[in-house]
This record gives C-alpha cells, sequence and structure tokens, in this order.
C-alpha cells in the first residue's frame, strides 16, 4: 500500500479539481449504470469517487484483513438498491459540499459511495 499524500496536497487537489471533477464523475458514473451495458463502467468509476475527490489512495483489503461481499449480494442490492441510492447520496453530498459547515459531511459521504452503490468496501 503507498504512503497517503499530505493534507496540503489533497487539499489544493480538491481545491483545484476534486470539488468540481467528482459531481462529473459520479454523473457520468450514474449515467453509465443507467445503462446494462454500462454497469461495469459505472461501478468502476464510482470506486474512483474517493480518489477524484481528495486524492485517497484506496486500502488494501488483504493487509486489513477484510473482505469484500459476495458477488451475488452484490449484484442484487445494486439492482434494487444500489443504482437509485447512489443517486441520491451523491446528490445528497453535491448539496452538503458547496456549503463551508457541511463539506466536513459531503466528504464523508463521497467516500463512502462505492459502498452505498455496491457493498464495496474501500
Amino acid at each position: 500500500m503507498s504512503e497517503q499524500r499530505s493534507l496540503l496536497t489533497r487539499a489544493l487537489w480538491f481545491v483545484a479539481v476534486g470539488w468540481w471533477a467528482t459531481p462529473a464523475l459520479v454523473n457520468i458514473a450514474w449515467f453509465c449504470n443507467a445503462t446494462i451495458v454500462g454497469i461495469p463502467i459505472g461501478i468502476a468509476l464510482i470506486n474512483l469517487v474517493p480518489t477524484a475527490l481528495t486524492l485517497q489512495e484506496p486500502r488494501d483489503l488483504d493487509a486489513d484483513g477484510g473482505s469484500q461481499h459476495g458477488l451475488a449480494l452484490r449484484a442484487v442490492y445494486f439492482v434494487l438498491v444500489g443504482w437509485w441510492a447512489s443517486f441520491l447520496w451523491a446528490n445528497l453530498a453535491a448539496f452538503f459540499a458547496v456549503t463551508i459547515v457541511g463539506l466536513p459531511v459531503a466528504i464523508w459521504m463521497f467516500h463512502r459511495l462505492p459502498y452505498v452503490t455496491s457493498l464495496y468496501r474501500l
């Protein structure tokens, strides 16, 4: 696992790129998820949201002893809940992001978006 970038680097990234790139990435991902063919691309893009927002490095689940839920469970969850819950979650996070007071909540919500979408643990 690589080292996290410094707080200053991540803050500058958020101010320069993350605040506008993340909503664009989420909307592109959600559009892909609305199609049968684009679902794998949409899921992959949603898994990149924490990195696009603040340059957060993905965790190595094997090093942490964690594991993913089974693919069948994640697929059923995505079909029944994930596709619409992630859209609402991401838009609520974007709303919080435009306020100074809500910014920490927005960052927390964007970092959990992959889990809300498909139970993907980062």
